[in-house]
């Protein structure tokens, strides 16, 4: 299991946060994601034999969010 943290500039509400964690729990192999608004960082924990970084950075950014290099 990795834990891993994405800084994601354009978060600023729940809708935001509802958006982003639905995306990417919806992944096989996420097992959590929490969007932590005021930090605008989104904590992940995955399994990377099942999912690697750039999938999840994917669909972050298809709902329209900009991950941070």
């Amino acid at each position: 299991m990795n834990t891993t943290k994405l800084v994601v500039p354009d978060i600023s509400c729940d809708h935001c946060k509802t958006s982003i964690e639905s995306a990417t729990q919806a992944l096989a192999g996420v097992s959590s994601s929490e969007v932590d608004i005021p930090s605008k960082t989104v904590t992940l924990s995955f399994q990377p034999a099942e999912v690697d970084l750039e999938t999840i950075v994917d669909a972050i950014e298809e709902q329209g969010y900009e991950v941070a290099e």
